[in-house]
């Protein structure tokens, strides 16, 4: 009996070795008895110390507790990728227009199939046969010639991006309409402020450096005036100021998607874009915190004194066809205004040079300081000096035309956690009207005021003198003030428009 029961127990042990080298499983109704776990724990000692990396588990919730030795690991597969693209395009078109946009930010192969021109093609198609006043004929200009093969020819993503566009103007007859009616005392369409609040039109600003990184950074506030809109971006962590290579500044329309994105989609129209390094910055203002510099027409940017990094950027943005600008443009090329030219007159010889209107407004962020509209302004052609006539709206000598300003020069700003404001600098916002009343030349500029290092040679006033200037390729603007300190108020004494005699050539085609 004794030799059986070591033969057994041998035979047993020779098995155990076995399972360890084959790594196969022990079925449960092979159990040993207490001379057998000390002979298994004996094994799976030496078999530690030759440096094997199977070992023997045992479930300790159970008295029959199965030994098993553990697999290794194996790495789990992402069978989306093995599923064929035509299944995967075929699960995509039954989302929506806001899951398939969401989708495209989980990852690149993602990104790639959500901007299928195919699925796209066919939400466009969707979405104009759910429109109102729906007309075949417009349908049939849109899916003419359109096929299989040309809906793929066409660039990734650009259904999707025309998608986005006519779902953010496709009431653009609407819009339209409502700038039809003038307000006759700007010369620019009366509800200009009330369709880009109705529209939902905001204005980001790009900012790339160097290395070619993007940064967006959307709208903080905007102040609106009776002929333009100053738009302030203070929010956000901006990148130094000296690694700037350009800046962009676009009209954002989002579409009315249920998107839980923050980046909702729109569609994105390109209104100014400027390259930093060849901008000719200049110092306008300064105050305890911040200086304020001119990058270009319209454009300014205020940098933290000490570090010159950037505090804020401001635009004044100038209401003519400002609706279109910030709308029918794209991401990368602004929209182009039209030409409006007059018929040519070759009875009156000074044609040209005779029926304009100016209006003119001086501003901050916070209220108007100075407006004025002047009408049938003319120049002579012996007048016209230096490739430039001179539009005359304020004479100095008469003192009737003489005009108080509602409040000082300055312009307040503001960022999170700071404000501040500019003194002797405002905005201007210019629009000179032809005979036809059609907007001729049109100007949103900061404009900053300095002390008049000229005598004085009239009696009219007693105190300090002070000017303002501006000047760019085709307009220029002189304006003349006089400090009373009795009144404490500011009296505008002489405003000249000067405006190049190309761009009249130009309009009324003449050669002056």
């Amino acid at each position: 009996m004794a030799t059986g029961r070591g033969q057994a127990l041998a035979s047993f042990r020779m098995g155990l070795e076995k399972v360890q080298q084959t790594n196969i499983r022990i079925p449960p109704n092979r159990r040993s008895g207490s001379h057998e776990k000390k002979e298994m724990q004996s094994d799976t000692t030496k078999t530690k110390r030759r440096g094997t990396s199977r070992k023997l588990v045992r479930k300790p919730e159970s008295k029959g507790a199965t030994v098993r030795l553990s697999n290794p690991v194996r790495r789990s597969q992402n069978y989306f990728e093995r599923m064929p693209p035509e299944i995967i395009l075929k699960i995509l078109s039954y989302l929506d227009a806001a899951s398939l946009f969401c989708i495209g930010f989980v990852n690149k192969q993602f990104y790639e199939l959500a901007n299928n021109n195919a699925m796209w093609y066919r939400m466009f198609t969707n979405e104009y046969e759910k429109m109102e006043k729906w007309k075949l004929k417009q349908a049939d200009e849109v899916v003419e010639g359109v096929n299989a093969v040309s809906i793929q020819e066409k660039p990734e993503g650009y259904w999707k991006r025309l998608y986005f566009r006519k779902m953010s103007g496709y009431n653009e007859k609407k819009w339209k309409r409502q700038l039809k009616a003038i307000n006759p005392y700007t010369g620019l369409p009366r509800l200009t402020e009330q369709v880009l609040r109705d529209l939902h039109v905001t204005w980001d600003i790009t900012l790339t450096d160097k290395r070619g990184r993007e940064s967006i950074f959307k709208q903080t506030h905007a102040y609106f005036s009776d002929s333009s809109v100053t738009v302030c971006w203070s929010k956000g962590g901006w990148p130094p100021f000296h690694q700037l290579s350009t800046l962009q500044v676009h009209g954002v329309k989002r579409v009315a998607l249920d998107c839980p994105t923050v980046n909702k989609p729109g569609w994105r129209s390109l209104i100014a874009k400027h390259d930093v390094p060849d901008i000719q910055e200049r110092v306008i203002g300064s105050d305890k915190l911040v200086n304020l510099l001119r990058l270009a027409p319209g454009l300014m940017i205020g940098l933290w004194r000490g570090n010159f990094a950037v505090a804020f950027v401001m635009m004044n943005l100038h209401f003519h066809k400002l609706v279109e600008r910030s709308l029918l443009g794209s991401s990368l090329c602004p929209y182009t205004v039209p030409e409006d030219r007059p018929p040519f007159d070759d009875v009156d010889s000074e044609y040209g040079l005779h029926g304009y209107t100016v209006h003119i407004l001086l501003h901050n962020t916070v209220e108007h300081i100075m407006s004025g509209h002047f009408s049938q302004l003319f120049c002579k052609t012996d007048e016209i000096w230096d490739g430039f006539i001179q539009l005359k709206a304020i004479k100095r000598n008469d003192l009737s035309q003489h005009t108080p300003l509602s409040g000082k020069i300055s312009l307040p700003w503001r960022t999170d956690g700071l404000n501040g404001n500019v003194q002797n600098c405002c905005m201007m916002t210019l629009t000179v009207l032809d005979e036809a009343q059609n907007p001729f030349c049109c100007v949103s500029t900061p404009i900053t005021m300095t002390l008049s290092k000229k005598e004085s040679l009239s009696y009219d006033y007693q105190g300090e003198r002070f000017f303002m200037w501006h000047q760019d390729s085709e307009v220029k603007v002189k304006i003349e003030l006089v400090w009373l300190a009795e009144q404490e108020q500011f009296f505008l004494t002489n405003l000249v428009i000067y405006i190049a005699t190309a761009k009249v050539n130009k309009h009324f085609g003449r050669r002056y």
